[in-house]
């Protein structure tokens, strides 16, 4: 199987026009999952996405220039569904204490969530297909869910790989606050152990020069998100060898040309898509049938970068080929 390329870019999609959305709660053992699920008339398929650490459910649902930026309506006008879920300590989900969170806190809700989307999620009609779509942090947490139970059709995972950049991901860390002593989130009442970035890094640490719009990274900083570095150990663990090779279901990666975090030292992994997938492909197995596609001149955040479009045209090409509406 080969990389996917930026030919790719080209795709028609087919507009099925507004999807219809509501916003609920998931019960679970740690409190509750902020939802929001759109779902096209005729969607037999949905993408369940979450974000990662520094970011909720806005990421997918951008609101600025949503033509251009808003990945999840960009799947519902291609006539797939969407569940956005906000990662627990985060959005609209509970706030449990700050420590007490790890990945597997949003593993294990997420194979639930899985589970119910094939029988009715909050009464809705069971879909067919369930495939997950994280980025960052939330990648590790669909490696994890996927490689346990093997309940999903397919999987996407944006701003991972295999080659993390530890010196910058350390870099990232540094500028990293305590949420209480952030404007954004003054009087929120949150614990101490809850962190945010430091006003004005996001841009050095999430984007690409000239790959940004100043108006998308000012509403990034304004709706920037919690997290807790606890998070962070159990998830990297599916950056190591092992964990990814027991996906059984189609893989698509995706990373920026120029991320920071998951291309290596010096961007050596995302010089192109064969690059990245000749990187990865060692890490899984060949049922993943592994594809890859590297945005050019993108950060981590591949979703507010300028040329996000040809992303997003990638990710239905690819869902068109191996699951459908």
């Amino acid at each position: 199987m080969i990389a996917l390329s930026c030919a790719l870019a080209g795709v028609a999609r087919a507009d099925t026009g507004p999807a219809p959305c509501r916003s609920f709660s998931i019960a679970i053992p740690q409190g509750r999952l902020g939802a929001t699920l759109c779902a096209p008339a005729s969607a037999t398929t949905v993408l369940v996405l979450m974000a990662g650490s520094n970011y909720n459910g806005t990421y997918w649902d951008f609101a600025y220039q949503p033509q251009i930026y808003n990945f999840r309506e960009a799947m519902n006008r291609a006539g797939y569904a969407t569940l956005v879920v906000d990662r627990l300590g985060n959005g609209s989900s509970s706030h449990p204490p700050a420590l007490t969170l790890n990945a597997a806190n949003t593993s294990e809700p997420l194979h639930d969530i899985v589970r119910s989307l094939r029988h009715g999620l909050a009464g809705a009609a069971p879909f067919a297909r369930v495939v997950t779509a994280g980025h960052s942090l939330s990648s590790g947490t669909s490696v994890m869910e996927a490689s346990k139970y093997h309940d999903v059709d397919a999987v996407v995972l944006t701003g991972y790989s295999h080659a993390l950049n530890v010196a910058e991901t350390l870099g990232v860390i540094s500028t990293y606050h305590r949420a209480v002593d952030d404007p954004v989130f003054a009087g929120s009442g949150l614990d101490a152990g809850y962190l945010t970035t430091r006003p004005g890094t996001r841009m050095h640490d999430f984007f690409a020069p000239g790959d940004a719009d100043p108006a998308v990274v000012a509403r990034d900083e304004r709706t920037k998100e919690v997290f807790s570095l606890t998070e962070y150990p159990d998830s990297l663990l599916s950056t190591l060898p092992g964990m990814s090779s027991e996906i059984d279901v189609p893989v698509l990666i995706v990373d920026g040309s120029l991320d920071r975090l998951s291309c290596g030292a010096g961007y050596s992994a995302c010089t192109s898509s064969a690059t990245l997938r000749a990187e990865e492909a060692p890490y899984f197995a060949p049922a993943a049938r592994l594809q890859t596609f590297v945005l050019p001149g993108s950060g981590h955040s591949v979703n507010l970068a300028r040329n996000t479009g040809m992303y997003q045209n990638v990710v239905l090409s690819w869902l068109n080929s191996t699951v459908g509406h």
